[in-house]
This record gives structure tokens, sequence and C-alpha cells, in this order.
């Protein structure tokens, strides 16, 4: 097969802190040729223009020497102003959650992550997010994922999960919270809808979904054994498997990966003897379809493939990384998390938008409530299904005009002139 040239091309200043959290633009192509057609019909010849899935050519094969990339970890000081451990219940029988914090004023924006996230991959949105509108922004580590420590981890229930959200915004702001807006992702959208729904937090006044539909959630939910298991099982380093997320499409964007995958994975020492497992190529058959969880498609050649991630992991070493939490282990929530979200959605009483990587997304509850406008509604592609990872500026845009129209915030004197989506 012909080697496939991935490129990137990465705008941001020239160093420094201030400049990190508030250059955050990332153009990416979605790679369509890599998925079959509707119709089953075999895959067509890639053309030039729809391989370039990253505008940063790497390919020194075939061009010479290329500018080698930095998959190293960046800290989260880098776009929060502060993290906190919040404790819950007696000290007898606590649970704390990793919180991390941006903002003292205006309302305040409860950022849910994804299934096998964390808070992190909120990191890039956030320092885009406060840049545009007066806001306070608390992103928290889930049960049994990031640096979060509960005596029942592995109780991913929707009922105990939305309870643990209004704990945390309890114990962190008192009895009388500021205006609330839940935005939640994927796992974390069912979760802020099912919060709102409930009215375990009185004081929400907004609710925001990124790319979590009923319909094409349920669809993959019986293959997703299947996609776990294809994935790597350790990292000889966490470059590495920031090297991985990015080249696998899990997340589009290297800078929200370098930050983003400390929260996905821990480092694990394994006994003498004791190897990490190698990391196997990802296969079409796994990855069709499974863009509700993680987005898998790009292309790649087999050979290529094998040859360069098998040395992620090498057999002799016993220091590694792991994934912080073993999904496959919480199948028997899966169901839970999405069956009845769309009418759920729906009836929530509060000014509603829904953030997609593409319309069709959209199940038959959904378009028949956006054509009766029950809620805004903003597509964002190309990007796959971490969708605030890979464009951040264009989420926080569609979110800053959802709360400047709502009267929610106000735009920031340097971006009051800005054009946002939903103001035009």
């Amino acid at each position: 097969m012909q080697t496939i040239h991935r490129t990137l091309h990465l705008l941001r200043g020239a160093g420094g802190k201030g400049t990190r959290r508030h250059t955050h633009t990332h153009i990416h192509a979605r790679l369509t040729d890599a998925i079959l057609a509707s119709d089953g019909s075999p895959e067509q010849p890639a053309q030039p223009q729809q391989l370039s899935m990253w505008e940063e050519n790497f390919d020194t094969e075939n061009h010479g020497v290329g500018r080698k990339r930095d998959y190293s970890p960046v800290s989260w000081s880098e776009y929060f102003e502060m993290m906190d451990d919040v404790v819950v219940g007696t000290a007898e029988s606590k649970d704390v959650f990793r919180v991390y914090k941006s903002g003292v004023d205006g309302p305040l924006l409860v950022l849910l992550h994804g299934g096998g996230h964390s808070a992190l991959s909120w990191a890039v949105f956030t320092a885009a997010m406060t840049s545009r509108v007066t806001c306070r922004v608390l992103a928290m580590d889930l049960r049994g994922h990031g640096a979060t420590q509960v005596r029942h981890a592995d109780d991913l229930s929707t009922q105990t999960m939305s309870r643990d959200v209004a704990n945390v915004v309890r114990a962190t702001y008192g009895e009388i919270p500021p205006p609330i807006i839940l935005v939640g992702h994927s796992m974390g959208g069912a979760i802020a809808v099912h919060a709102t729904c409930g009215a375990l937090q009185p004081s929400v006044v907004g609710l925001v979904v990124i790319d979590v539909v009923e319909g094409s959630a349920m669809d993959v939910l019986h293959s997703m054994q299947n996609f776990l298991r294809g994935r790597p099982k350790s990292f000889k380093t966490i470059d590495h498997a920031i090297e991985w997320s990015v080249k696998s499409g899990q997340i589009r964007n290297l800078e929200s990966a370098k930050v983003s995958m400390v929260g996905q994975v821990r480092r694990f020492e394994g006994e003498e003897g004791e190897s990490t497992e190698q990391v196997s190529p990802v296969g079409e058959g796994v990855a069709e379809g499974h863009e509700e969880f993680y987005d898998l498609n790009y292309a790649t050649d087999k050979a290529e493939t094998t040859t360069s991630e098998a040395s992620l992991s090498e057999p002799e070493t016993l220091s590694a990384y792991c994934w912080r939490i073993d999904l496959s282990k919480a199948e028997k929530y899966w169901d839970g998390w999405f069956r009845g979200i769309s009418n759920l959605f729906l009836s929530c009483n509060v000014p509603k938008l829904l953030m997609l990587a593409g319309i069709d997304r959209l199940d038959r509850d959904l378009t028949i409530g956006q054509m009766q406008g029950k809620f805004m509604m903003q597509v964002l592609p190309p990007c796959g299904h971490a969708v605030h990872e890979d464009t951040p500026d264009k989420v926080a845009d569609a979110l800053a005009s959802f709360m400047i129209r709502h009267k929610f915030a106000e735009a920031r004197s340097e971006t009051k002139s800005s054009s946002y989506p939903f103001m035009r």
C-alpha cells in the first residue's frame, strides 16, 4: 500500500503561558474515505487532498528530514487557574472528587467529561471560553475517572453520578450557587440531562450537550466491547499514549491531547517478568461506527502501523502506563446512560444547546424537536467525537453566543465586536 502522509498545522504563539492559554486555532480535515459507504460498498481509493488529516508533514520517508513532533505532556495549570479536591460526606465515609476551576465572576459552567476521559479534556476549551465571556468554570473528574477517589468507584449509574454532580457543586459553592449551565460530552452529556431533569440542581439555567444522541449511541453499544479490546492495553511512556491518541484519531488536536491524556492513563509498575501488552493496530472492523465514544476512523498503511505502533510498548519494560478505568466492566450501565436521553433532553425546561460533529447524528425525536425550535443546534465539522477537544475555539464560540443570547453572561470587552454563530 502507498504510505499515507498525515499532516498537522498548529497555529500557536511564540511560547509563554499567556500565549498558550489564548491561542487555540486548530484546523483539521475530516477523513471520510476510511469509512465504508452506507450501502456496504468497498472503500474507494482516496484522493490526495483527502489524505491530509494534519498539515505539518512528519513523513521523513518520502520528504526528507521532517520536524520531529513533540508529544510531551503539558500541565493543567497552563489552562485552569486552580485544582482542588472536593470532599463529599463525613470523615468515616467520604468521597474525594478532583476538580479544576477558573474564573471568579459570572455564571458557572459545570463541565462533565465523556466515558474514559477526565476533566482535563476541557482544558483547552476552558482557556478559550474564559477569554470570550465572563464566567466561572468547574470541571470535575466523575467517579471512577481521573484522580477522583470514591468508595464505590464502579457504580457508574446515572442516578449516582447525577447526585455526585449536585454534591460537588453544593460542597464548593454552598446552598445558593451561582446560575449554572451544565455542559456534558457523550456520557457526561447524558449525566447533565439526567441531573437537569431530576431537578437535583435547582440553579441550573441552561443545558449544553455535546455529540450524544440516543439513536446513534444505542446503535454502537452492542459492539463496544470489540472496540475496547482493540485499543492498546498499555504504553511505555505518557508521550507514547499522547502520540497514539493523536495518530488513532481519538483526539485530533495535539495541544488538547498533551494535557487530556494525562487524565486518561496512569503509571503501572509491573512485577519482574511481567510485560506490557503489545500495541495492536486499529482495524477497520473495530473502528467503524464507534464515533459515539471515540473516533478512530483514520487511514493508514497496516504494515506501517504495525511497525511504528508496536514500538510504543516493549516487552522488557517494567514501568508503563495503563488506562485509569476499565470501561468494559461498566457495560451494565451503558444502556442506562443513553436510553430515553433524547426525550429527556427535549423535556428539560431550560434553554438548550446541542452540538454535534455531524448532522447524521440526529435521531427522529431530536430531528422533530429541532424543527419545532425546542433547542438550538450547532454542527461543527470537521472533527471527531471529542468535539470540544478537536475544535475548542468553535465550541467556545457557539457556547459564548448561546450564553449571550440568553443573557446568561456578557462578552469580554475584547470580544464584544466578534461575530458569534447565534448572534448573526
